[in-house]
């Protein structure tokens, strides 16, 4: 079973900065894909952005040129670095690992994490 621990949320002023880490149990050489989902609450939960073995990386229009996502491989380790951050990025952050829905633009998330809270004070 793998293990995904998400770590690195906290409270932030709007316009601050948080990063993300995602410790995978095993080797994320064997994820295709790793991303970041949110849920805020009475939302469904959203794509927040995601990186596949080769280096791809898609973002949410909402959080594009604002967000960075990357993986280490050696640490086994993906990261969410947030910029300028704004009140409705409030939400639960969970990170994912898995394979594709046929193509890299869809990432089929196999393992969650349990999530971890970011609030963003205005």
């Amino acid at each position: 079973q793998v293990h995904l621990v998400e770590s690195g949320g906290g409270l932030v002023q709007a316009g601050g900065s948080l990063r993300l880490s995602c410790a995978a149990s095993e080797n994320i050489f064997s994820f295709d894909a790793m991303g970041w989902y949110r849920q805020a609450p009475g939302k469904q939960r959203e794509l927040v952005a995601h990186i596949t073995d080769t280096g791809f990386t898609k973002y949410a229009d909402s959080v594009n040129s604002r967000f960075t996502i990357s993986r280490d491989n050696a640490k086994n380790t993906m990261y969410l670095q947030m910029n300028s951050l704004k009140p409705e990025d409030t939400a639960v952050y969970y990170c994912t690992g898995g394979g594709y829905y046929g193509s890299i633009y869809y990432p089929r998330p196999d393992f969650w994490g349990q999530g971890t809270q970011v609030t963003v004070s205005s």
